[in-house]
């Protein structure tokens, strides 16, 4: 059984920092497109950033462009989101999203960060 399991969402103030993880069991996601999405309260969830597999070149929503930074480690098939200046329009739940067959197939529960001003 596939698994991802998203850890280190919290609340911080403004300008601060969190860090998210993302462990993954049940298959490798070395070869596979990792990404992170959001949703706040009454929107749409929205992507926020993406990792490729081989090279892991990196894609980024421009909302959290110079703020963000997507990372993972192959060995611990874990992804990461380093989250820097936060905002309060940045508090949501956090989910982090495993490329399977044509789409994001996997889908983790979500952590919840927020952000107060």
């Amino acid at each position: 059984q596939v698994q991802l399991v998203e850890s280190g969402g919290g609340l911080v103030q403004a300008g601060g920092s969190l860090r998210l993880s993302c462990a993954a069991s049940g298959r490798t996601f070395s070869t596979s497109t990792m990404g992170w999405f959001r949703q706040a309260p009454g929107k749409e969830r929205e992507f926020v950033a993406r990792i490729s597999w081989g090279i892991g070149s990196t894609h980024y929503a421009d909302s959290v462009k110079g703020r963000f930074t997507i990372s993972r480690d192959n060995a611990k098939n874990t992804v990461y989101l380093q989250m820097d200046s936060l905002k309060p329009e940045d508090t949501a739940v956090y989910y982090c999203a495993g490329w399977g067959r044509g789409s994001y197939e996997y889908w983790g529960q979500g952590t919840q960060v927020t952000v107060s001003s």
